[in-house]
């Protein structure tokens, strides 16, 4: 197998300890903070979205300070919602989350790292005190999300799954995903934000502490996620936001080279009817609102837009997705299957990088911009 062979295969068992162990000695020992970090991979861009800066705002500063994600990951409407979070680190994506779910949700966080979970766990009295629940609702667990089946979590109990930066870092990224989908609903969502690549990556480059670490080294060639997502069983992978990143430290863009790395955020919906393409069968959706923070528009990914009361068409999967998942009481459909029309128009870009499939310019998130991070 050459090095640049697509991922088709779990990595042998010495490949993913020595990842695992690389990861694991450069969140826990050489990170103190995100002010250590050489890139702007593992940085969220400044501008947050309405609702979570209040949120925010009530996470203890440790746990801000050793935060390492690159996207928002907190899609509309968890009220009430059980969430797993998929290496949670020090615990800044649960304590924000606990706050959306409210005291009737959960949140449970999972990582390999004792040093993050030490932080994560050493302030829950402190969140409990300022939320008033957070201790009944937000719980970490020690342990590899390439293993999820050996950590006691009950199947198909979870609303949604998000990560934030921390598959590129998993030796195997296809059992992450086929984890995560047995631990879903029927209808449940992985929302997730992460590093990808506009080309396969040389093998080594996952062996390069520096490049694996801040995200670059295991990022995925976005066409070969695309296929391990189909695989694991999510045969429709939307895109909701993209951003370029950059490397500024010369040693490691050196390393790099030509290749072009993306901060994505993906939706991925556990639903059985939904096909690999966009298919026409007259469909349409209207929004009726009722969506907190979403009174006027609702949008789905970086092609679907729903004015509140406004008749919308809608290809098949689109259509499964509004009818079979937890946005279901809020949108009113039109339409069956009973007839085929070929395939739909577009539902925006599966590409992070700009073409692919349905080929649209990519998403970029608002004055986000590249640089070193993470002010």
């Amino acid at each position: 197998m050459n090095e640049h062979t697509p991922v088709t295969r779990a990595p042998a068992a010495n490949e993913q300890a020595k990842t695992k162990n690389l990861v694991r000695e450069y969140y826990g020992k050489v990170l103190t903070s995100s002010d250590d970090l050489k890139t702007s991979a593992c940085c969220t861009p400044g501008a947050l979205p309405t609702g979570l800066k209040a949120a925010l705002a009530n996470v203890h500063e440790e746990v801000r300070a050793k935060y390492y994600g690159c996207g928002f990951v907190a899609p509309e409407h968890l009220e009430g919602a059980r969430i797993l979070d998929l290496g949670s680190g020090s615990g800044q994506d649960a304590y924000v989350l606990a706050q959306m779910v409210g005291p009737k949700g959960k949140v449970v966080g999972v990582d390999m790292t004792a040093e993050q979970l030490e932080v994560a766990r050493r302030h829950q009295e402190w969140h409990s005190k300022r939320f008033g629940y957070c201790c009944s609702n937000v719980q970490f667990v020690e342990g590899y999300i390439e293993e999820l089946d050996k950590l006691g979590l009950e199947p198909a109990s979870f609303d949604v799954i998000v990560s934030n930066c921390v598959i590129n870092l998993s030796p195997d990224k296809a059992a992450v995903l086929a984890g995560a989908r047995s631990l879903l609903k029927p209808g449940g969502e992985m929302y997730f934000a992460d590093v990808y690549s506009d080309r396969r990556l040389p093998a080594g480059l996952k062996d390069d502490p520096v490049l694996l670490g801040e995200c670059l080294g295991g990022a995925l060639y976005w066409g070969d996620f695309i296929e391990i997502a189909r695989a694991a069983g999510f045969a429709d992978a939307r895109l909701v936001t993209a951003r370029p990143l950059s490397v500024d430290d010369p040693a490691q863009a050196a390393k790099v080279g030509a290749a072009r790395f993306f901060s994505a955020t993906y939706r991925l919906f556990n639903i059985s009817d939904l096909e690999a393409t966009c298919e026409d069968y007259g469909q349409a959706v209207v929004y009726n609102g009722g969506i907190a923070g979403h009174p006027d528009v609702l949008e789905l990914d970086n092609g679907s837009r729903f004015d509140t009361g406004k008749v919308v068409p809608v290809c098949g999967n689109t259509f499964h997705i509004l009818t079979q998942s937890r946005l279901a009481p809020f949108f009113t459909p039109v339409g069956s299957f009973a007839t085929h029309y070929g395939r739909f128009a577009s539902c925006g870009s599966k590409s992070p990088v700009g073409g692919g499939e349905s080929a649209v310019a990519s998403v970029v998130v608002p004055g986000a911009s590249g640089g070193s991070c993470c002010s």
